[in-house]
């Protein structure tokens, strides 16, 4: 039995029944090699758990387990971050989704990766996560944490927004345009990257700003210092005309006067990787860059 990872808990891909037979896969695995397998509960709604294993809450997850692999899709291991981050919660993804830059397990190799792993021999990642305060007349409403970005975007009117930037409290300038991705160096891969952001290691401190479609071509993404706290005024004269998505989800429809606040959260997610894992190899990888040249 682990001595590191005695309670180990098991999330599958949000509100789908394609990983139930990993789900099942996976616990069997798990139990026997000694550790008490724990499933979520959403989880073991859509199946998986025909073998009776211990039903726990996020809450409950959070609180008391060791370890949480989670099979699915990089939105599987988004969500499951976002819900875990004020844990300091290690988790390990195994993708059965169609990139795979955070779920970096393969199906086929999950038994022999996460028993590498369970035997101690992985590589712990740190991650950043940032949260967005939304603020309006002064009153600060609700605050959400992102580990890939937050964005704000135009809603269904389809027309451009308006809005301040400022950055440490010092203006920066109006756009118009379809909106900004705040990105952590996780997200650089992700949509920001879509928009012709920079790449950014994952080891290096900082946030990205990149504009969405801007009204003139001199709005250029821009890296801040990851200290720095970015305010995005709505303006505009209409009551709601923009919406904020953390990690691609919807949060809250903002309009006129709002105020999104954005800084780097005091949590962040500890992934674990195999041996060998290079974030580099990842890029060559999901993005089709050449291939390691062969040099025997």
């Amino acid at each position: 039995m682990s001595e590191e990872f005695r309670i180990v808990a098991v999330i599958g891909k949000y509100r789908s029944t394609d990983v139930s037979g990993s789900v099942a896969a996976m616990a069997a695995f798990l139990r026997d090699r000694g550790i008490e397998v724990w499933i979520e509960a959403g989880t073991a709604q859509l199946g998986g758990n025909e073998a009776g294993h211990r039903v726990a809450s996020i809450e409950e997850i959070g609180e008391y387990a060791d370890l949480v692999i989670v099979l699915g899709g990089d939105g599987s291991m988004l969500t499951a971050a976002r819900a875990l981050g004020m844990h300091q919660l290690p988790l390990v993804g195994v993708n059965q989704g169609r990139l795979g830059f955070l779920t970096d397990v393969s199906h086929a190799e999950m038994f022999d990766r996460v028993g590498e792993i369970l035997d101690g021999r992985y590589l712990r990642e740190r991650r950043s996560l940032l949260e967005v305060e939304l603020w309006r007349e002064g009153l600060h409403l609700r605050t959400a944490m992102a580990l890939n970005d937050i964005v704000l975007s135009r809603g269904e009117i389809g027309r451009m927004i308006e809005f301040e930037l400022s950055v440490d409290g010092e203006y920066i300038y109006t756009q118009r345009s379809d909106g900004m991705i705040i990105a952590t160096p996780t997200g650089s891969t992700a949509y920001a990257l879509s928009a012709n952001g920079p790449i950014l290691h994952p080891r290096l401190a900082g946030i990205v700003l990149v504009p969405l479609c801007p009204h003139a071509l001199t709005y250029r993404p821009l890296a801040l210092a990851q200290d720095s706290v970015v305010e995005l005024k709505v303006l505009g004269d209409r009551a709601r005309d923009a919406v904020v998505h953390c990690d691609g989800q919807t949060i809250v429809e903002v309009g006129r006067g709002d105020v999104l606040r954005i800084l780097r959260s005091d949590h962040g997610v500890t992934l674990l990787h195999p041996e060998g894992y290079s974030y580099f190899n990842v890029l060559r990888e999901k993005l089709h860059w050449s291939a390691v040249p062969d040099l025997s």
